[in-house]
Parts: structure tokens; C-alpha cells; sequence
């Protein structure tokens, strides 16, 4: 067994699903990234126009760096929200996934310094300038599908990712062939039209950003289609067929609480800050903050009373 093959067996021993491994290089995407922010398609995001060149080339995050190691995490739901609650997406049911995909990147690298005593590297999900679903599909995982997300044949797109991104040479896996061929259900089904070509979204039009990212008012044209979302979306995920092979989840961390589950909209409204606090600790929902998340049930509230 090369060591490659046992940083995978080791990878999956630690809960991830897959993992795949491809060199550092420059990704070559710099036009396509400039151009859909010159687009403003990242709206008021403007992290996304910092740390450019560490973004297109990994190499800048890490001195040497020769591999990148990508792993995904499962997090599709074993109950879901009753469909008249106000909805939270499946990401936000649990424990925050930047801190459980990060404590198992931990233990895979200090499994790879057990051989490598003297490697170096760094490991991050979703918490640094890194074209992540980029290098999971240059590392074979899955493909990049119409909605911008990593597809995985045969498993669906419910997935956290995460890298770790070291000085090593290792062997590399290839990308796959698959794609999404003529169909086009996510573009179809989103109700504020966010994806406005294939593999372009616009998240001024997106209903996550506005839910989530977006610190003002929610746009005037997007919150009567915000459906019953109050954190995030899901729609774009739920209509595509290679999530019909979606399984729940293995992670304890993921799994929501029972006063997680009975929230409903009276709940909700009347919902003080403290009770935010309690009922959200260590969950990625306090990205909206207390305010944000009070805005977003105003506006569900609203479109019920039309």
C-alpha cells in the first residue's frame, strides 16, 4: 500500500467520506474568478476580492507546498424539518462544520507527521482564500455541477469539503468524466433565478446570501421568493437527481437538537436574543447573527400574512 492509499484508508478510518489528493499548481481559473467579480456577482462579499493570488494559487498559503489533500464530509439529514417550520438548511442543523471538518484535518495530519516528521502544511473548510471545490474535483472526488457545487456520483452534493494542503509529494488522482450533461433542474427550480447560466451564480439573486451574508435589507426583489427559508437554501440540491442517492449521515456533531427540530414559525417571532444564543451555540446559524436572523423571520412572516 503506497502512503497515498493509507492517508485514504486513515481519511475515512476519521469519519470523512472520500478523499482524493492532486498537486499544488496554479488553478488557471484567474479569468473566470475576475470576471465574475468584475460581474459583482459576489455582492457585498468583498472577502472575496481579497487574497486573490493565494485563492488562484495554493502555493502562496503554504511555502513548498506540493499537495492538496481534499476530503468531504456527509451532512444529509436523518429527520428533517417539518415542510410547514420556517427552514433551515441541512448544513445548519448541527454542530458548525468548520469546526468538526477542521478537528478531523487535525488528526489526518498529525497521522501523516507520524512518517513525515518534518512535513509542513496547514489545513482549512471553508476558513480560507481556496477554490475548495476546485481542487476536489482536480483530486477526483466528484465534479462541479451547473449549481456551482461538488456533485459526487453516486452520493450527491450534500457534502462538507476540506483540504489540507502540505509540502510532500504523494500520488495524485485524476478528475472524473462525469458531468451533469443536458440538465438543467437547478436553474429551473431556483425562484430567484441565482443561477443565471450554468455554473454562474449570482448571489446578489441568491437567496443563502441574502439570508445568511447579506448585513442589510433583504432585496426587495428576492424576499417575496424566499419560499420558507430562513437560513440558507437547500432548492438547488433537493431538485437534482444525483441527490436521490443521498444517504444521512455518520456524525454525531450533525445531528440537531429536539428544540432544533420543533422550532416554528410562533417560536421563532418570538425568539429573544438570549434564547438565539442558547438554542444556536457552536452553529454555523450565528453567521446571521440574532438581527439577521429576526429579519429573515419578518420577511417569511410577511409573505404568509399576503
Amino acid at each position: 500500500m503506497t502512503f497515498s492509499e493509507e492517508i485514504k484508508k486513515e481519511a475515512l478510518r476519521l469519519g470523512f467520506d472520500a478523499c482524493g489528493i492532486c498537486r499544488a499548481t496554479d488553478t488557471g481559473e484567474e479569468e473566470r474568478y475576475m470576471k465574475w467579480l468584475a460581474g459583482n456577482h459576489h455582492a457585498t462579499m468583498s472577502y472575496m476580492e481579497r487574497n486573490i493570488e493565494k485563492r488562484l494559487d495554493p502555493r502562496l498559503l503554504v511555502d513548498g507546498a506540493k499537495s492538496i489533500i481534499s476530503v468531504v464530509l456527509n451532512y444529509y439529514p436523518h429527520q428533517k424539518q417539518p415542510t410547514y417550520a420556517p427552514q433551515f438548511a441541512y448544513y445548519a442543523y448541527g454542530k458548525d462544520y468548520h469546526d468538526v471538518v477542521k478537528d478531523k484535518l487535525k488528526l489526518l495530519f498529525e497521522f501523516i507527521k507520524q512518517t513525515y516528521t518534518d512535513v509542513t502544511g496547514r489545513y482549512f473548510s471553508d476558513s480560507a482564500p481556496v477554490l475548495e471545490r476546485f481542487w476536489a474535483a482536480q483530486a477526483g472526488i466528484g465534479f462541479v455541477g451547473k449549481n456551482t457545487l461538488l456533485i459526487i456520483p453516486g452520493k450527491g452534493s450534500f457534502f462538507f469539503l476540506g483540504e489540507l494542503i502540505i509540502d510532500i509529494e504523494l500520488d495524485y488522482d485524476s478528475p472524473i468524466p462525469e458531468n451533469c450533461g443536458s440538465c438543467t433542474r437547478c436553474i429551473d427550480a431556483c425562484p430567484t433565478g441565482a443561477i443565471e447560466k450554468p455554473f454562474l451564480v449570482n448571489a446578489n439573486k441568491c437567496i443563502s446570501y441574502q439570508t445568511i451574508e447579506n448585513r442589510g435589507e433583504i432585496s426587495a426583489e428576492v424576499a417575496p421568493k424566499l419560499k420558507n427559508y430562513v437560513f440558507g437554501c437547500d432548492i438547488c440540491q433537493k431538485v437534482c437527481p444525483w441527490n436521490r442517492m443521498s444517504t444521512p449521515h455518520n456524525t454525531d456533531e450533525f445531528m440537531p437538537s429536539e428544540e432544533f427540530m420543533e422550532l416554528d414559525l410562533t417560536k421563532l417571532i418570538g425568539m429573544n436574543e438570549k434564547e438565539y444564543q442558547h438554542l444556536f451555540r457552536g452553529s454555523a446559524v450565528k453567521r446571521t447573527k440574532f438581527a439577521g436572523l429576526k429579519r429573515n423571520v419578518n420577511a417569511i412572516s410577511k409573505n404568509r400574512n399576503k
